[in-house]
């Protein structure tokens, strides 16, 4: 069993920034992908970002590229979005999700090969 705890999550304006963190434990942290997905009302919950097992390797969801960064630090079982240029459609619930394989070469954009999922975190972005 994985246990995942968002936290960061808040009300910004646009523009602004905020970071998530994804708090990892209960089984090797290390050994598995990550990502961060995302739900606004009424829609479906979609991939934001993903970080491969090693950091090796990274990816985006084309609405977020160039301002959101994920990243993670396998010695303290984290996983990190940094959001800049927040704007107001990026308003959902965040959720982060651990990798059902060990040692995936690259994260997957599929909420189905997701095995563990956090709580999730509110952002909100005024206009």
């Amino acid at each position: 069993q994985v246990q995942l705890v968002e936290s960061g999550g808040g009300l910004v304006q646009a523009g602004g920034s905020l970071r998530l963190s994804c708090a990892a434990s209960g089984r090797t942290f290390s050994r598995y992908a990550m990502g961060w997905f995302r739900q606004a009302p009424g829609k479906e919950r979609e991939f934001t970002a993903g970080i491969s097992w090693n950091s090796g390797s990274t990816a985006y969801a084309d609405s977020v590229k160039g301002r959101f960064t994920i990243t993670r630090d396998n010695a303290k079982n984290t996983l990190y979005l940094q959001m800049n240029s927040l704007k107001p459609e990026d308003t959902a619930v965040y959720y982060c999700a651990a990798d059902g394989v060990a040692y995936s070469p690259a994260p997957s954009g599929r909420v189905y090969e997701y095995g563990y999922w956090g709580q999730g975190t509110q952002v909100t972005v005024s206009s």
